[in-house]
C-alpha cells in the first residue's frame, strides 16, 4: 500500500489527517458529539464529564446508533490512581420475559417485544457521581441545545431513515424521523424536542426520574398500551454496576477488556493465538497474516458460544479462557495453509484455578450478515483520564418505537437471546444477555506505573472483536499511525452458528473489503475460505482511536471513515 496514493499516509494509506492535541481529545460518531464532549474539556470538565456529553449529544445527533432507551459500556481509566474501571450498564431481560413467551413465534426483530430494559442512563449518572466535576446540567447542556433546536440530517441517517420501514411508520417515530411519513433527507433538520424535554428531567430529578418516577411510568404504560413487557419493577431494580477489567499481555503490552457478560474475553484469546505468529514477517494485510487472525477469531468464537453468558447465571471459565496455556493448546488447531471447517469448543476449565466446571450443560446446537447499530466514543483529557465507551440499541433504531412522548427510543436487544434450553445464553428473566459490546484500552508497563498507550472501540456486533484485533495489531504489530489503522481495508469472518442475532445462523465465509488486491484473495481462496467481497469501504463497524505519545505526552486521534466519525482536539 503505498502512501503516495493517500494524502496523509506516512507507513500506509490514510485520507485523513491524525488528529493532535495536549490538552483533550474526542473521538465520536458525528462531529458535533465529539465538539459537545471536547466543549466540556474547555470549561475545566475532565474525561468522564466529556465522556458522557458526548454521549448524550450521540443519542440525539446518531438516533440509530444508541441512546437512553438501550445500554453500554464505561472503561474508566484514574490516571493520579492508576485505577482501571469497567461500568456495565446492560439491562436485563424483563421479569415477565420468560423462554415459553417466544417459544411458539420466535422473538421479533422490531417491537415492543424486543425491548429489554435500558440501563444505559444508569451508567452515566453513576460514572457522572464518582468522578465528574461538572454539574449535570453542564454535561447535558449541549445533548439538550441539539434536541431542541435541531440539527442537519446527515446523509448517513437520511439513508439509515430510509432503510427502516417502522422508523417512518409508528406514529410516535413517525413524527420525528420523517415529513409526513416521507423519510427525512440530508440537510433536512432533525427536531427532538420530547427528548430534550426528558434530558431536561433527568438533570433535575436524576436517576429517579427515570426508573421510579414519570420517566418509568411513561414507559411502562406505552409498553403496556402496544402489548409489551415492561413493568415498574423491572425498572425500579435496573442498577449498572462497577467491575474490574479483564486483561491479557500482547507483545509486552498490557491489553484491558470488559469481563463477560461482554465478549470482551474473545479479543484477549484472539491476542493470546496470533501471538504465537511473526505477524510482521508474515505481512501486513497478506493472506498469510489474515488467514492466522481469521483461524484464532474462529476459535475464539466457538468457544464464546459454548461458555459466555451471565454469570449471574452461568458459570464462564473466563480466566482459563485468556490463559496463555489455553492458549498455547489451541493455537496447535490452526494450519498454516488450510481453513478450518469444523470445530469445537477446547476445556478452559482444566486452566480455570480454584474453580470446578459448572454442573450447568454448556452445550448447544450446531444468512446473511446481521448488521448491530451501537456507537463507541474516545477521551483522554489533559490529566491522562481517559474513557472508552460502547453505547447501543442493538440494530438500527433498537426497535424502532419511541416510547409516547418521552422522546427515547427502546431498543430491541431481546433479540440476542436463544431459545435453546441447553444453551448457557437462553432467556431467563432478569438475566442480561450475551454482549458484543467491549472497550479497549492498551498500556505499557513504565516505572512500575501502567502508562496508557491506546483507547479503541468499534460498533459492529459481532464485528467488535475482530476490527479491534486488527487495529490494535496494525499499531502494534506494523507501526500504523491511527489514521492508518482505522482506515486499512477490513474483512469479517461469519461462522454459524455463532452470530449474535436471532436467528443466530449465518454463511461461513470471509467478508473482504474490495480494496484488498487480488494476490491476498487468491491465497485465501487457496487455503479453503469462502471469499465474499464487498465495497470499498463497505465494512461494519465505525472504528474510534486515541493514542498517547510516551514522551510528549500528545494525543493523537483518528475516527472511522465509514461513518459520521470525528476526532476533535484540543
Amino acid at each position: 500500500m503505498a502512501t503516495a496514493r493517500s494524502p496523509h499516509g506516512v507507513n500506509f494509506e490514510a485520507h485523513r489527517p491524525v488528529v493532535m492535541g495536549r490538552n483533550g481529545m474526542v473521538c465520536a460518531g458525528h462531529p458535533l458529539a465529539s465538539q459537545a464532549g471536547i466543549a466540556m474539556l474547555q470549561k475545566g470538565g475532565n474525561a468522564v464529564d466529556a465522556a458522557i456529553a458526548t454521549a448524550a449529544a450521540l443519542n440525539v445527533v446518531e438516533p440509530l446508533m444508541s441512546g437512553i432507551g438501550g445500554d453500554g459500556y464505561l472503561m474508566i481509566y484514574w490516571n493520579d490512581e492508576d485505577r482501571l474501571s469497567v461500568v456495565n450498564a446492560t439491562g436485563a431481560a424483563p421479569g415477565s420475559a420468560t423462554r415459553e413467551r417466544f417459544l411458539s413465534k420466535g422473538i421479533p426483530m422490531k417491537g415492543i417485544l424486543s425491548v429489554s430494559v435500558p440501563a444505559l442512563l444508569d451508567g452515566w449518572l453513576s460514572a457522572h457521581e464518582k468522578y465528574g466535576c461538572l454539574s449535570c446540567s453542564e454535561v447535558f447542556a449541549p445533548a439538550i441545545d441539539l434536541a431542541a433546536n435541531g440539527f442537519p440530517t446527515s446523509h448517513v441517517l437520511a439513508k439509515a431513515i430510509a432503510a427502516e420501514p417502522l422508523i417512518c411508520e409508528f406514529p410516535t417515530s413517525k413524527v420525528v424521523f420523517s415529513r409526513d411519513g416521507r423519510p427525512l433527507r440530508p440537510g433536512e433538520i432533525l427536531y427532538q424536542r420530547d427528548l430534550g424535554r426528558t434530558f431536561q428531567a433527568i438533570v433535575d430529578g436524576g436517576a429517579d426520574a427515570f426508573y421510579r418516577g414519570a420517566i418509568a411510568r411513561a414507559f411502562v404504560r406505552f409498553s403496556e398500551e402496544e402489548g409489551g413487557l415492561l413493568t415498574e419493577a423491572d425498572l425500579a431494580q435496573c442498577r449498572s454496576r462497577w467491575e474490574e477489567p479483564i486483561c491479557t499481555s500482547y507483545r509486552g503490552y498490557t491489553v484491558y477488556e470488559a469481563p463477560p457478560n461482554s465478549s470482551g474475553h474473545v479479543l484477549l484469546q484472539e491476542l493470546n493465538l496470533v501471538e504465537h505468529f511473526d505477524l510482521k514477517a508474515l505481512g501486513c494485510n497478506t493472506a498469510e497474516s489474515i488467514h492466522s487472525m481469521v483461524e484464532a477469531k474462529k476459535l475464539a468464537f466457538i468457544d464464546r458460544e459454548a461458555f459466555l453468558a451471565d454469570p449471574d447465571f452461568v458459570d464462564v471459565p473466563t480466566e482459563g479462557l485468556i490463559s496463555k496455556e489455553y492458549a498455547k493448546e489451541r493455537v496447535k488447531l490452526i494450519h498454516p495453509d488450510r481453513a478450518a471447517t469444523s470445530l469445537q469448543p477446547g476445556d478452559p476449565w482444566q486452566h480455570q484455578k480454584g474453580q470446578k466446571k459448572s454442573s450447568k450443560s454448556s452445550q448447544f446446537s450446531t444468512s446473511d450478515e446481521r448488521k448491530g447499530d451501537t456507537t463507541c466514543l474516545a477521551v483522554v483529557d489533559r490529566w491522562g483520564n481517559a474513557v472508552c465507551q460502547l453505547q447501543s440499541l442493538q440494530s438500527p433504531f433498537g426497535s424502532s418505537l419511541i416510547a409516547g412522548n418521552t422522546g427515547i427510543l427502546l431498543n430491541n436487544r431481546m433479540t440476542y437471546w436463544h431459545l435453546e434450553g441447553d444453551h448457557p445464553d437462553c432467556l431467563q428473566p432478569g438475566k442480561r444477555v450475551r454482549q458484543t459490546m467491549n472497550p479497549v484500552m492498551v498500556f505499557k508497563q513504565e516505572n512500575g506505573k501502567r502508562r496508557l498507550i491506546l483507547v479503541c472501540g468499534t460498533p459492529g456486533a459481532d464485528t467488535q472483536v475482530q476490527t479491534n484485533l486488527q487495529v490494535i495489531t496494525h499499531v502494534l504489530d506494523f507501526g500504523m499511525i491511527v489514521a492508518e489503522a482505522v482506515e486499512a481495508p477490513r474483512w469479517r469472518h461469519t461462522q454459524n452458528p455463532t452470530e449474535s442475532t436471532v436467528p443466530h445462523t449465518c454463511n461461513d465465509e470471509l467478508i473482504l473489503e474490495g480494496r484488498f488486491p487480488e494476490e491476498v484473495r487468491t491465497g485465501l481462496a487457496r487455503r479453503g475460505h469462502i471469499l465474499n467481497i464487498i465495497g470499498d469501504w463497505e465494512a461494519t463497524g465505525s472504528e474510534m482511536m486515541i493514542q498517547i505519545d510516551p514522551e510528549t505526552g500528545a494525543l493523537f486521534g483518528a475516527a472511522d471513515p465509514r461513518r459520521d466519525g470525528y476526532a476533535v482536539g484540543w
